[in-house]
């Protein structure tokens, strides 16, 4: 049975940084749950303000991190508890980004809705050198309200 539970940036970060695909722990964040097996954490969600500053209105936070090591429905689960403390804490929106290659099977679970094709590329610019440490692919914007 799952069950979540509270965690510190330290600990979500070492978790990201074990488990996540293709990213790296956030620079920040406002919150984070982990979600737990009885025994040991096999998952977190790292929620912070929206990384698009077009999107960053006040009302609107964005799941910046999901991870798990595999266990089934946690993900779902986090997703569902991020939705939960979101409103809980007056926002109005919560979203996420998946890489296009995702097929959002857990976003589905949870209630989320698909917004459509959003961002992707480098952030890397001739007045900004940045090597690009994430995959660069367009990405699909996903909504909780």
């Amino acid at each position: 049975m799952l069950n979540t539970q509270p965690i510190t940036w330290s600990e979500a970060c070492t978790f990201v940084g074990k488990f996540h695909r293709h990213h790296s722990p956030p620079q920040g964040w406002k919150f984070g749950i982990a979600v737990n097996d009885g025994k040991k954490v096999v998952g977190v969600v790292m929620v912070g303000r929206p990384v698009s500053r077009h999107r960053d209105d006040g009302l609107t936070l964005e799941a910046t991190r999901l991870c798990t090591d595999g266990t089934k429905n946690a993900a779902s689960m986090l997703l569902g508890a991020a939705r939960k403390a979101t409103f809980a804490l007056g926002y109005k929106r919560l979203i996420t980004y998946t890489l296009q290659s995702e097929k959002g099977v857990s976003l589905k679970a949870a209630g989320w809705r698909k917004l459509g094709k959003a961002g992707g590329g480098s952030w890397n610019s001739p007045s900004r050198p940045r090597i690009d440490k994430h995959p660069v692919q367009q990405k699909t914007l996903w909504q909780s309200d």
